[in-house]
């Protein structure tokens, strides 16, 4: 009978080796960590030798393989071509802020500069409202957010109310929020004082409408259903 220990393990390493053969690297490093993570605690309580010894001999083929995409992931940093390369299909789920970003924001980040010219309508708003909760949350040094975006033509006063609403709640977390409007831009991502650069092709909005207001995936973006996008991530050693 398999422990839900075990049975979690097991998902997660399956789960890193799909990804791993997607050339989802980054996102498989953190899986193959994690699911390892929970096998050799699995490991260590097994009482069936066989069992025990064939369990080792997989979380070392699985640790090897995760020290080998790290060592890649590191030099192709260095050499600046590391890039990852991830397709949304229509209607597919699993694919919020931090599931899409979330490995990258740590304690190293202290300056994060999003481009997106749609932060315009009340939910785009939230959406970067989300992503602000996110930042905060993982990145405890974090000093300042800086957003660019296009003004909403038919209500300028209640987007600049609701960003500097944002504003004033950030500040209380010792982080600014720089606001800068264009007409003209076009391009959407993310930028990290650390190097990373995250393009998705629809911006924040990725996501479709909840079906209604008491259903799952209101709240929990991975469980809300996506519009058809693209997420290129790439890593640059001089900002």
């Amino acid at each position: 009978m398999v422990s839900s220990e075990e049975a979690a393990a097991i998902a997660l390493l399956k789960r890193a080796v799909e990804l791993d053969t997607s050339n989802r690297y980054t996102e498989a490093v953190v899986c193959y960590k994690e699911g390892i993570q929970i096998f050799l605690t699995v490991v260590q309580g097994l009482q069936d030798k066989t069992k025990k010894a064939r369990y080792r001999e997989k979380a070392s083929e699985y640790l090897e393989r995760c020290e080998n995409l790290d060592a890649k992931i590191r030099k192709d940093k260095e050499a600046g071509k590391f890039h990852e390369h991830i397709k949304i299909q229509a209607g597919s789920a699993g694919h919020g802020y931090e599931t899409l970003f979330g490995r990258f924001l740590d304690d190293d980040v202290t300056s994060i500069e999003v481009d997106d010219p749609y932060i315009r309508a009340h939910h785009q708003i939230v959406n970067f409202l989300r992503c602000c909760e996110l930042f905060v949350k993982k990145c405890s040094k974090l000093k300042e957010i800086k957003l660019k975006t296009s003004y909403d033509e038919n209500n300028k006063m209640d987007q600049e109310s609701k960003l500097a609403e944002l504003r004033k709640s950030l500040e209380k977390r010792n982080t600014s929020l720089l606001v800068e409007y264009s007409s003209t831009l076009h391009d959407r991502e993310i930028r990290l004082n650390t190097g990373w650069i995250i393009k998705i092709g629809r911006g924040l909005d990725i996501f479709r409408a909840p079906e209604g207001k008491i259903v799952l995936g209101y709240f929990d973006l991975d469980l809300r259903p996506c519009l058809e996008t693209t997420v290129d991530i790439f890593y640059k050693t001089e900002r």
